[in-house]
């Protein structure tokens, strides 16, 4: 067995197209508040046949003790390899770039006076995870959320 720090995606569309659930922590590092979101994510091809894949997000967002449904879209098209993809939100707007040849990417995202810097890393073909550090005026966050793949049962088309 090879023991690695990260598992290169030669396919980042493939790799990602299915069912994941999504654990998330957020710290305020201002204030110390924090909070936390479970729930899904499903990358899907979009409904009108166009490129990429769809990656809906929903579940419960919990601030501060108080729940409350959360949800996002993002659009993952195709990059200028496999390994990579262009992200953007789901009006269309750019949101970084994604490349995960080697399992980890280094990313970033101006959002107004603040700047959104991501990590990306794949532990293996079911586990990966994102780390982005918010800082700026106006936020200054961190949001750490863990990805696992969830398998069909086998019987599920019997």
């Amino acid at each position: 067995m090879v023991d690695r720090e990260f598992w290169p995606v030669t396919d980042l569309l493939t790799h990602l197209a299915g069912r994941w659930r999504v654990e998330r922590t957020v710290r305020d590092l201002a204030t110390g508040g924090g909070g936390r979101f479970s729930g899904t994510t499903v990358f899907s091809p979009p409904e009108d046949g166009g490129d990429g894949l769809l990656h809906h997000e929903s579940g419960t967002f919990v601030w501060q003790g108080t729940p409350r449904p959360a949800e996002r879209t993002l659009w993952f098209l195709p990059g200028a390899s496999a390994a990579t993809s262009d992200v953007r939100f789901a009006d269309g707007r750019p949101f970084h770039d994604l490349d995960l040849a080697s399992g980890r990417h280094v990313t970033e995202h101006p959002c107004a006076a603040d700047l959104y810097r991501g990590e990306f890393t794949v532990r293996d073909a079911d586990h990966w995870r994102t780390v982005w550090r918010v800082g700026g005026p106006a936020k200054a966050l961190v949001l750490t959320t863990d990805y696992t793949r969830e398998h069909l049962p086998s019987d599920a088309f019997l």
